[in-house]
């Protein structure tokens, strides 16, 4: 079950690492890694929250990604993967349709909070 904690003036909402899990195997993993040092047709994932964006050296991002300056919050996170990802940046190279259901985000987000 989701529980909300309260950090300063954001709420966040916490997922379940162990269903974010599962939800990045059905919906990542064929394009991300979570092995630090290792990329597929994406990026690594590892220690994405709180990574800016586009800073892996050895991934050839989009032009459209390296110029966005975001950092991987929890919230840009949410942001970027509850929608498709020509919408959340356009120009960028990453084909997915977005995760519409706010429980598996929230677990998904959880579980990549977990990789450091």
């Amino acid at each position: 079950m989701a529980s909300l904690f309260a950090f300063g003036t954001t709420i966040a909402a916490a997922g379940e690492p162990n269903a974010g899990a599962k939800v990045f195997k059905s919906e990542c993993a064929e394009c991300h890694t979570v092995k630090q040092g290792h990329n597929k047709k994406g990026p690594s994932l590892f220690g994405i929250v709180g990574r800016p964006s586009a800073s892996l050296p050895d991934y050839n991002y989009s032009d459209a990604l390296r110029s966005r300056h975001w950092t991987w919050t929890e919230d840009q996170l949410r942001t970027y993967i509850s929608q498709p990802a020509k919408k959340a940046d356009p120009g960028t190279k990453m084909k997915y349709d977005g995760l519409d259901d706010p429980k598996q985000v929230d677990d998904l987000i959880s579980y990549l909070s977990t990789l450091h």
